[in-house]
């Protein structure tokens, strides 16, 4: 028996690697919509949309991604973060699906000394950071929701931090690189296999599926400087990478000074094995330079 998975920002970077994952997965029915034939802001929309189409799981990728510019528009950020997140958790109670929610480290405040556990305390800094958790609270209204929180995500093609290094790296000698921030990349490739061997356990077993909030990113601890360093090795861009404070780069949105988050929850809960971020870093750098 097949399940009907409803994916909302398809063409973003975990959107376009959910549809690539489900290949493997001849149990999976993808839904695939994006702002041009789904306005998840239209709770109407939303709604009809889900009981025409009556999804098993929702997985909402869809997000307002532009950290600083949400300083500015706050408003717009929460439409696409927490309105229509509402909308989703509605309809997925209406008709009787799950919802996995995607959210952010940026919920927390950074100034942690060890990895973040799902039931540490919030203190967001940022517009968006505010945005994403109540986006969070939304998707937890509906009792059959899991929020999987990330950060630092890429993938092999898009606007993200390696297409960028590498395209600073082919274009200048040098470069410049936050060193006192610190986290654990996240390869989109494997929190998008993550989620959907997560859907095709409950497929075979459903009182496995455990709602509540959940850490997913690549295993280990770096900064932003040792990942361009890294990216720069493995990319052979013959680029100096420097190493500068935030107090140097700043950003009109404060970023987490310390973003590292535990996975014991979802490897536990799930049996979920999580790669290192050097690993993951390797696999996708192999995906670029084979193009």
């Amino acid at each position: 028996m097949y399940k009907k998975i409803l994916i909302t920002g398809c063409n973003g970077q975990l959107g376009r690697d959910l549809q690539a994952a489900a290949a493997r997965y001849s149990a999976l029915q993808l839904l695939c919509t994006d702002v041009h034939n789904l306005n998840l802001t239209d709770n109407r929309a939303v709604m009809d949309y889900a009981t025409a189409h009556h999804p098993d799981f929702i997985i909402n990728c869809a997000a307002y991604t532009a950290v600083d510019k949400a300083e500015d528009e706050e408003e717009k950020a929460f439409a696409v973060n927490s309105l229509a997140v509402q909308n989703l958790a509605c309809a997925a109670e209406k008709t009787n699906a799950r919802l996995i929610h995607i959210s952010t480290d940026y919920v927390f405040d950074g100034r942690h000394a060890d990895p973040y556990a799902e039931d540490d305390c919030t203190n967001p800094q940022s517009a968006y950071g505010r945005s994403k958790l109540a986006g969070e609270k939304a998707a937890l209204s509906h009792l059959q929701t899991m929020v999987v929180r990330t950060a630092w995500l890429y993938t092999a093609e898009g606007n993200n931090f390696v297409n960028t290094m590498l395209r600073l790296g082919a274009e200048r000698t040098d470069v410049n690189v936050v060193n006192d921030q610190y986290g654990s990349p996240t390869y989109a490739a494997d929190l998008a296999e993550t989620l959907l061997c997560i859907i095709d356990k409950v497929t075979h077993r459903e009182k496995l599926f455990t709602p509540g909030i959940y850490h997913y990113t690549n295993e280990g601890v770096c900064s932003w400087y040792d990942f361009a360093q890294r990216i720069m090795q493995l990319g052979q861009r013959r680029c100096t990478v420097h190493p500068i404070t935030t107090a140097e780069y700043p950003t009109k949105a404060v970023r987490p000074q310390y973003s590292v988050l535990s996975k014991e929850k979802i490897k536990t809960n799930y049996g979920i094995v999580v790669p290192t971020w050097d690993e993951a870093l390797q696999r996708c750098m192999r995906l670029i330079t084979d193009k």
